[in-house]
């Protein structure tokens, strides 16, 4: 008895299974032969022969941070996209410097500062002080512009040469802080806003009580903004052997030099000795082939940095001697845990216990860059910073483009504070804000009423007005929280309170004018400041920089490795591995988005924070 033959249909439909089951088999299959040959090219790739005479092009794009402020998996994630990271760690920009001044192989630096956006002064000097380093050693800087803004000028001024686009410019207008002031769109809000601060030029909140700045923030703001300014103008003038009263006005009377030009802004610039030479990225490129070794059709031999950095990774071996910590304290100072990029007030302090503990370390360089944030957790940093000096651990605070108010709150314990003579730091008191509805629900046709078992029942309940029991007891905290910042401050720099306060009640300084007043100790770079710890540990010049952060994953690890294979990114790409433009971007969190993380849910909250920036 024969068995039933299957039917046409079901025949049919068996063979179509088995040919998709076997295609997807082969594609899958060949995705993992591709990766594998990948990984492993990746992973045992050599370093990279480069030959004399090759030109290090320096062209960061984006903000140059002390820390990335994206997961590793998401940069890695962006790099195969080929939409790479708006971030550059400063770190790697002085790392790869001072490598290349090292390196024979290496004839000039071309650096590129067009794309550099978000960076304050005190890092783009850090960044020119190691081109500095490059050019004492007999080496050269040339600077390639189609068009420059003051920051990125301030970087290219340290070139031995300054070459600009035709149709280019180079704006200098000097600095502003404006803000904007809401006090008018609140009342129409019927939002009531009580603030609570201790210090006459301490304006962060204003914008919610006012509708235009006061008169001591404008007096503050002057004097620092301006301080900063005529250490900006001192050192282009003598980066480029100019006057600085001449440029400043030229500044003064844009309008008619401009005119005198009609309106050719790069011409402009050459007369004013701005630049050396008017020159297109074709013209630019065939001087630079005529300077070094040429390669290609029409190009010269050259390393893009963060090639160049990523050769560096395979001289560097495990280092068994003493090693100075560097821990980063970057953006505003939050509560709780936070990831890089951020400081938070466990996680930050933290960190600086684990390098504490750490036998192999024998100094800590905290590097801040902050404007400030919640008061607690600035003090737990900052407790974390004492101990680290009652065990013995020198600790050296370097200050990036702002350390001011809570920035300068876990910095005052350090053995020594350093700073760039462009940071932005002080701002020393302390302000509360409570905000109270009743008006604006009011408006609605909304209202509240009700009973409490005691007076203070009820009265952190933003629906209701602030009782003038809550307000004194407000007042009272925020005034023993600034007696107690002042208190420190003066402990840690060996003052009297009254000479602290003197100089702080709010009032921001540059880093010079900081100095002056004994808040900081040494004018100088992250370089200085980690010389500075190995100097106090008795280090010599054995010794290793290591920063302390949240260790990767395993898989972020791989991730990385992937995203740096020059193969990998090119199959990405090839087989149409695209992702929409900056779906994996990162935007940095705004100064009043860190005061309500700092809150939490909480009504009520005390902060030193500055709302000091330069633009």
């Amino acid at each position: 008895m024969s068995s039933k033959q299957p039917g046409l249909v079901s025949r049919l439909l068996h063979g179509f299974w088995n040919a998709l089951n076997f295609t997807r088999r082969l594609v899958f299959n060949l995705i993992f032969l591709i990766l594998l040959v990948a990984f492993i090219g990746a992973f045992f790739a050599s370093r990279p022969t480069l030959a004399p005479r090759t030109a290090l092009v320096l062209d960061p794009k984006g903000a140059i941070v002390e820390q990335y402020s994206s997961d590793p998996v998401q940069r890695a994630l962006s790099h195969l996209a080929g939409d790479g990271s708006r971030e550059v760690q400063l770190r790697d920009m002085l790392s790869v410097i001072d490598a290349a001044t090292k390196d024979a192989r290496i004839e000039r630096i071309v650096l590129i500062p067009d794309e550099i956006d978000g960076t304050g002064l005190a890092t783009l000097r850090d960044i020119g002080m190691a081109l500095d380093r490059f050019r004492a050693a007999g080496k050269e800087v040339i600077a390639v512009s189609g068009d420059m803004g003051q920051n990125q000028y301030f970087l290219a001024a340290h070139a031995n040469e300054i070459l600009l686009d035709p149709d280019g410019s180079v704006l200098l207008e000097g600095f502003a802080n404006y803000r904007s002031y809401f006090k008018d769109a609140l009342d129409k809000l019927g939002v009531d806003v009580h603030l609570i601060k201790v210090g006459a030029f301490k304006s962060a909140a204003e914008p919610y009580i006012l509708n235009q700045a006061s008169a001591a923030a404008k007096e503050a703001d002057s004097y620092w903004m301006g301080g900063i300014w005529q250490e900006y103008l001192s050192e282009i003038a003598a980066l480029r052997k100019l006057d600085a009263a001449k440029i400043s006005d030229d500044i003064a009377h844009y309008d008619e030099r401009v005119a005198a030009h009609q309106g050719d802004l790069a011409q402009l610039a050459l007369d004013q000795k701005l630049v050396d030479k008017l020159a297109t990225r074709a013209e630019a490129r065939a001087m630079l082939r005529a300077k070094g070794a040429a390669e290609g059709n029409d190009g010269f031999r050259q390393i893009d940095f963060t090639r160049y950095l990523a050769t560096l990774g395979a001289d560097r071996l495990p280092h068994l001697g003493a090693e100075i910590a560097v821990v980063v304290a970057q953006g505003e100072i939050v509560p709780g845990e936070q990831p890089p990029g951020r400081i938070g007030g466990q996680s930050t302090a933290q960190l600086v216990r684990a390098a504490r503990e750490d036998n192999r370390v024998k100094a800590i360089v905290l590097r801040v860059n902050s404007p400030g944030g919640e008061t607690h957790a600035s003090e737990l940093i900052r407790r974390e910073v004492a101990q680290a000096r009652e065990a013995g651990k020198p600790v050296i605070a370097s200050m990036g483009d702002v350390a001011a108010s809570g920035g300068y709150w876990i910095s005052m314990n350090a053995d020594e504070i350093w700073a760039q003579p462009t940071t932005i730091t002080g701002s020393i008191g302390i302000f509360g804000l409570f905000v109270t509805v009743p008006d604006t629900l009011a408006k609605l046709g909304i209202h509240t009423d009700g009973i409490g078992t005691t007076p203070l029942a009820g009265t952190l309940d933003i629906r209701r007005p602030l009782s003038p029991q809550l307000e004194a007891i407000l007042n009272s905290v925020i005034k023993r929280g600034y007696s107690e910042f002042v208190g420190k401050v003066a402990n840690a720099r060996k003052r009297t309170p009254e000479q602290i306060n003197a100089i702080a009640q709010g009032r921001v300084w540059s880093g010079s004018q900081a100095q002056e007043r004994g808040l900081v100790d040494k004018l100088g770079g992250l370089d200085d400041a980690i010389a500075a710890a190995a100097a106090r540990a008795k280090l010599g010049k054995d010794y290793q920089v290591r920063y302390v952060e949240r260790e990767m994953s395993a898989w972020e690890r791989v991730a990385l490795s992937f995203s740096n294979s020059e193969t990998l990114v090119r199959i990405a790409r090839y087989a149409g591995f695209a992702l929409p433009p900056g779906m994996f971007s990162h935007a940095d969190v705004s100064q009043v988005a860190g005061v309500v993380e700092a809150l939490r849910g909480k009504r009520y909250g005390a902060f030193a924070q500055c709302f000091c920036e330069l633009r």
